[in-house]
């Protein structure tokens, strides 16, 4: 079913990155990079299904140039830890079509960032089979100007509003509205959420729906980028201790610093943090699970219990000495607590089975991450073929 994700970060120069080297992975093509020298070539990659720049309505016409857009933004930017762009990657819903999907993304790119002023360069990623990839995982990349554009380009200042926090949960919101609207509009009874899990059980608690409530109660998976990848089969460093921050004591003859205690806090790489995850989710849903199946064993102890008073009294003689309003208030009581039974019975049953597919769902998705690492670490192991070439010129 469809999932929700909607990440934003910044292209910095200062972690070694290339923004024109980015356009070409996430495009599909081959770039010059005049900065550094060298082609970008990627026009092997697979899975790309489209890739479009999208420009606010008169702005110079070189910006729909993909080489020349971030050839220019590489140009501009001067210092060494300069942001160059800003990189939006979104989760798209596998019950639409390819047509649908690139819809759905435009439409939302036009409206939420070409809008404001910013030039959009996206691309729509397909999962390839042969890569062992999931076959729901289709997802787009948006590369963003961080300057407005305009009839001569992209101006000299840069847009700081956009960095705010506020923009970011405004466009994490409206992807959700604007995910869901389509959904509904194309007949597909699924919805994603944008809030916290925490958030979505809170409110299924006030809405009193328990088997929801039940199934939004585990610790949500971790993002693992590129670098969180080449971490999870990398020999795990020793993790240190250190002091941090500002001084807490100055008055003592030996100042005192806060200790960061990484031996503790670091739990290994994010995909095996992500195993853990999921194999404690795993586990606490199986837990839960056995214990509804044992609140509904007494459950249909006291039905047996409430089925025998009723068979009772239905055989119960006339000419026994208790008065008949007596028994039948008695066999009226038995009827209604049977009723209550049943339902409470009915509504353990449901919760059983969304709590066993919640725990089935968490098992195979650590199974899907454990043979994820195995495969990162055969493709890293191997050597390239087809994928990107830095050539120098």
């Amino acid at each position: 079913m469809a999932s929700y994700h909607f990440s934003a970060q910044a292209v910095k120069r200062s972690e070694g990155r290339s923004v024109v080297a980015m356009a070409a992975y996430r495009a599909g093509e081959k770039l010059r990079d005049e900065r550094r020298g060298i082609d970008a070539d990627y026009s092997r990659r697979r899975g790309v299904v489209h890739a479009e720049i999208i420009a606010p309505e008169g702005s110079a016409g070189w910006l729909l140039d993909r080489e020349k857009l971030w050839n220019g933004v590489e140009k501009s930017e001067v210092r060494r830890d300069a942001q160059l762009a800003r990189e939006i990657n979104m989760a798209l819903p596998c019950e639409l079509t390819d047509e649908q999907r690139l819809a759905l993304v435009r439409e939302f790119v036009a409206a939420q960032f070409v809008s404001q002023g910013m030039v959009a360069d996206f691309a729509i990623h397909a999962p390839v089979a042969e890569k062992g990839d999931d076959p729901r995982n289709f997802h787009a990349h948006v590369l963003l100007t961080l300057r407005r554009a305009g009839g001569g380009g992209l101006r000299r200042v840069k847009t700081r509003e956009w960095n705010s926090d506020a923009m970011l949960v405004k466009w994490r919101a409206a992807w959700a509205e604007h995910q869901n609207r389509i959904l509904r509009e194309r007949g597909h009874g699924v919805k994603v959420d944008h809030r916290s899990l925490s958030i979505q059980r809170a409110e299924a608690v006030a809405r009193r729906e328990p088997v929801l409530a039940a199934t939004l109660e585990r610790a949500a998976e971790i993002h693992v980028g590129p670098k969180a990848r080449k971490a999870a089969f990398a020999e795990t460093p020793q993790s240190r201790d250190r002091v941090a921050g500002p001084f807490r004591i100055r008055e003592l003859p030996s100042p005192v610093r806060r200790m960061v205690r990484y031996s503790e806090l670091d739990k290994g790489s994010r995909a095996n943090a992500n195993i853990k995850r999921l194999g404690a989710n795993s586990d606490r849903f199986a837990s839960r699970a056995a214990k509804i199946e044992r609140q509904a064993e007494r459950m249909r102890r006291r039905q047996a219990y409430y089925e025998s008073l009723i068979a009772n009294e239905r055989s119960a003689s006339q000419d026994q000495q208790e008065s008949f309003k007596a028994r039948r208030a008695r066999y009226e009581h038995a009827l209604k607590r049977r009723e209550q039974v049943a339902f409470w019975l009915a509504e353990l049953d449901k919760l059983f089975f969304a709590v066993l597919g919640i725990r089935e769902s968490q098992f195979m998705r650590r199974t899907v991450w454990s043979n994820r690492m195995g495969r990162w670490q055969r493709l890293d192991l191997e050597p390239t073929r087809g994928g990107g070439r830095n050539r120098a010129r």
